[in-house]
């Protein structure tokens, strides 16, 4: 089972007791929290935002500047802005720091649901952040780290796969990069399913989960990666996938200028 759903598909089947069978996306649910991590505070992660439709968290985000913020298409899929909104500054999705509102957002225009392939998107919020000790952005990738290199990446995500009890307090996890073309080989078992312009991490027993999508994976203090799927969470020989940043540097940056 794929561990990131769509968030109004997951909240639907969690609101009728069911868990939807096929494709679960990290981002989409209400759900839980990184698997195998440990709670934090948002001093330690101040670029980290909770991505919430209509007060509920559905998936996490970066901050890339004082009005803008980079996360996944797929948490951007059947949504208006005018449900959106941001918390960031805050260890709680529910409380503290600032709520603000989002005008306007923009997908990859070569996103495909069915593969995750350019599987990003940057969101203009309705007013600008002020930056502190609790709030602040992150640079970007420019290069891909060699598998090996270590990476965390930070959500409020699930427990475990199908989880739907959710923690109020921002939890992390450290990770190992596998670059795509070993976590394409038959170390792993996704094979052909993991495209140009994603990048993988793992640890043992450790992951991100159902309501992590769109969040950020970071290497060498610069966002690496934005959380976009996997098969179950810290399943073996399945790594969790992510929208490799260095590949979309260049949209981002010029998408962010535009919109």
């Amino acid at each position: 089972m794929l561990k990131f759903v769509v968030v109004l598909s997951f909240v639907a089947c969690a609101l009728a007791g069911t868990i939807p069978e096929g494709m679960v996306r990290l981002s989409d649910d209400l759900s839980g929290r990184i698997v195998g991590g440990t709670p934090t505070t948002i001093s330690s992660f101040p670029w980290q935002i909770s991505l919430q439709r209509s007060g509920s968290h559905s998936c996490g985000g970066s901050i890339y500047s004082s009005n803008i913020i980079v996360t996944a298409a797929h948490c951007l899929q059947s949504v208006s802005a005018s449900i959106l909104r941001i918390r960031s500054g805050s260890t709680y999705w529910n409380s503290g720091g600032v709520l603000v509102s989002v005008s306007t957002f923009k997908t990859h225009e070569g996103y495909i649901a069915s593969t995750y392939s350019n599987d990003i998107a940057i969101i203009k919020l309705a007013s600008s952040l002020s930056f502190s000790s609790t709030t602040r952005a992150i640079g970007l990738a420019t290069i891909t780290p060699p598998s090996g290199a270590s990476a965390v990446v930070s959500g409020w995500g699930t427990l475990s796969s199908g989880s739907r009890s959710i923690p109020r307090q921002l939890q992390y996890v450290g990770v190992d990069i596998i670059d795509r073309s070993r976590c394409a080989s038959s170390s792993f078992r996704y094979g052909s399913e993991v495209k140009p312009g994603m990048v993988c991490a793992a640890a043992i027993g450790k992951d991100a989960c159902q309501g992590d999508s769109g969040g950020p994976l970071v290497s060498g203090g610069v966002l690496v990666g934005v959380v976009s799927w996997g098969y179950g969470c810290a399943a073996a020989r399945y790594p969790g996938v992510y929208t490799d940043v260095p590949t979309y540097h260049s949209w981002i940056v010029e998408k962010a200028n535009s919109i």
